[in-house]
């Protein structure tokens, strides 16, 4: 990319682009570190194409060859993320006067309009809690953490960032306190279901007593054991899981847990406010 030899002197054109350009527009982002990273990494295959391929001077077509290069690597929704990034990319260096937006008019990634993930019934949700052997300290778990996710909607990062003193009492049942998509602190109360409360109580006479703050749900395997699960393996635990019960599909995840929270919530005869509250979204 050449950039404008007024701001920039002599710095070599794909230093600029590997490093000053790409540093300035991340420092740019008014956003969360970790959305901050996620732009990074979407970014930096798009630089790395550039550069191999000697393009100095991006045009709209370059970024039409890269678009249906990475198409040929990535799932339609890393995709849509991935050219996210380059069109904010551009349309923030010609804000800055830097390069012209050459981006602004490529096409994007169409969003889907069905759900690309599956809801289980209230049945297959009965036939995967019923699979897991609760004999083990790994099934106890497992039980209450997808039992916790299936009726009340939580989120993997939810789950991952529970601990134990974030369950309490609620006008007379038991709430677990999240902190929300977008959310900077636990705030929102999310009611747990009394059979859910005992699993998860069932699931605490394995471990040791620990303090408020420490994880609700620990792992179990190597140097991890007893730290806090990365939403990665809670990912993991609900699809094998499934899988287990013989629901192996690729719209079968972790995240349809939560599908299956609202879908079986509205069966149930809840209205779409109450729907919208249990999920916790704005509309």
């Amino acid at each position: 990319m050449a950039v404008a030899i007024e701001a920039y002197g002599a710095i070599e054109a794909r230093e600029v682009i590997g490093a000053e350009l790409h540093r300035r527009f991340i420092s740019y982002l008014d956003v969360r570190p970790k959305t901050a990273q996620g732009y990074d990494r979407a970014l930096r295959p798009f630089f790395l194409y550039l550069s191999q391929r000697g393009i100095s001077h991006p045009t709209r077509e370059d970024v039409i060859a890269y678009k249906e290069t990475a198409r040929l690597h990535l799932k339609d929704t890393s995709l849509r993320a991935y050219m996210q990034a380059v069109k904010l990319f551009f349309k923030w260096t010609e804000e800055e006067g830097i390069y012209k937006n050459v981006a602004g008019r490529v096409k994007s990634e169409p969003v889907e309009t069905e759900h690309r993930r599956l809801h289980l019934t209230a049945e297959q949700v009965r036939q995967v809690l019923a699979n897991i052997d609760r004999s083990s300290v790994v099934g106890k778990r497992d039980y209450a953490i997808l039992s916790l996710m299936a009726t009340s909607g939580l989120r993997t990062i939810e789950v991952s960032r529970a601990d134990i003193g974030d369950m309490k009492g609620l006008e007379g049942e038991t709430a677990l306190y999240v902190q929300g998509k977008g959310r900077s602190a636990k705030l929102e109360p999310v009611k747990v279901d009394p059979l859910v409360k005992a699993a998860i109580e069932d699931y605490m006479k394995t471990r040791r007593p620990g303090g408020a703050d420490e994880p609700l749900f620990t792992s179990e395997s190597g140097n991890s054991k007893g730290g806090r699960m990365t939403t990665r393996s809670i990912s993991r635990i609900a699809k094998d899981r499934m899988m287990a019960a013989g629901y192996d599909s690729d719209k079968w995840t972790a995240h349809s847990l939560r599908h299956t929270a609202a879908t079986l919530n509205l069966l149930n005869g809840g209205t779409l406010q109450e729907t919208q509250q249990l999920l916790r979204h704005k509309n």
